[in-house]
């Protein structure tokens, strides 16, 4: 498997599957970890840093769940390369930064990759699709039990995992949800959900997570702090948030349908109408498009296709998806008239 051997593949996480995938696009639980006696990567030299690339790379070669995954160096990719793979969120905008001495692991169905040597040395994810954060952190920490067979952590008794950053440590565990909520932001209810989550030491980002802004009703809630709390801890606290955000936006979304709101239901036909005729689109508009298309999946109001093919567009309508499968660079414009065409020519496949 190689890098552009993954533009042709679906991706676990947008599937379109697993409990209450009509609002929950994906769950993601991550683990940070560093080598014992080895510099953090913000610290060290390049011999340091070479050598915990390697140390890494080798325990990965052994391991008996990630061997025979793709091995990236991340100074052997390009810049589209490397915005295709945060487009997939199989690593971070930081992660394109100083490349030269890091590396990326993709298992082959894409539910499990790790960042090495970004701001810890390992960034280990897991993503499913849906909600589905136990069995996210059971593959995560499945993995995570595996590697220490080969590689021994940095670990204090009195603060638990070290890492880079304090927040992080302890667990060194980040877990988050992916969340389409058009219903709590049509009735203006967004705003008091984000007021709560605040309180309760979880944080709302945009669809790429850390440092972007919500787009299309697209929403992702992780928690803030892993110091000073347990791994069911935290995944107890986010999950039983996400059941109460998700049936506030199913209650919403019934009182929505029952009142069928002749504007409501006209946004959502002229934007399947557009999506299905444009030609020429913004990667912004899309999004919020593909909002309305989706909710109008779920209402029962757009009958012939369904959220999985929503979630591949989503993925696919992307810049840096778009130029890899134009195979080379295009302006901007190019791209918002591919994106048109590719937008048609996947409602045709329907």
């Amino acid at each position: 498997m190689n890098l552009d051997d993954l533009l042709y593949k679906e991706c676990e996480w947008l599937k379109g599957e697993g409990p209450k995938s009509n609002i929950v696009i994906s769950t993601r639980v991550r683990m940070a970890r560093n080598l014992d006696e080895n510099v953090f990567f913000n610290w060290a030299n390049d011999v340091q840093r070479e050598k915990t690339l390697e140390t890494i790379e080798k325990a990965v070669k052994r391991s008996n769940i990630l061997k025979g995954s793709m091995l990236i160096r991340m100074k052997d990719t390009n810049e589209l390369d490397r915005q295709f793979l945060v487009e997939r969120h199989l690593m971070s905008h930081e992660h394109m930064k100083n490349t030269t001495y890091k590396g990326l692991v993709v298992e082959e169905k894409e539910i499990a990759s790790m960042m090495i040597n970004e701001e810890d040395h390992i960034r280990l994810q897991v993503m499913q699709s849906g909600l589905n954060i136990m069995e996210a952190w059971r593959i995560v920490d499945e993995i995570d039990t595996d590697l220490s067979h080969y590689l021994t952590f940095s670990y204090s008794n009195k603060f638990g995992y070290l890492t880079s950053c304090p927040t992080n440590t302890g667990t060194g565990l980040r877990a988050s949800v992916m969340l389409h909520l058009p219903g709590l932001v049509l009735t203006e209810q967004i705003d008091n959900v984000y007021k709560a989550i605040s309180k309760l030491g979880l944080t709302m980002r945009g669809f790429f997570g850390e440092g972007t802004e919500a787009s299309g009703d697209f929403f992702q809630i992780s928690n803030q702090v892993a110091l000073g709390h347990s791994e069911m801890d935290i995944l107890d606290n986010l999950e039983k948030i996400i059941q109460k955000i998700v049936s506030r936006e199913e209650l919403t979304r019934d009182t929505l349908k029952t009142k069928k709101n002749a504007e409501m239901v006209d946004r959502i036909a002229r934007s399947y109408a557009t999506l299905k005729s444009a030609e020429i689109i913004t990667s912004r508009e899309t999004i919020r498009l593909l909002s309305d298309v989706r909710l109008g999946i779920d209402l029962g109001f757009i009958e012939d296709i369904n959220t999985g093919l929503i979630n591949e567009i989503l993925l696919l309508m992307q810049p840096a998806h778009l130029q890899k499968i134009n195979k080379g660079s295009i302006s901007p414009r190019e791209r918002d008239i591919k994106r048109a065409d590719l937008i048609k020519d996947e409602f045709k496949k329907k």
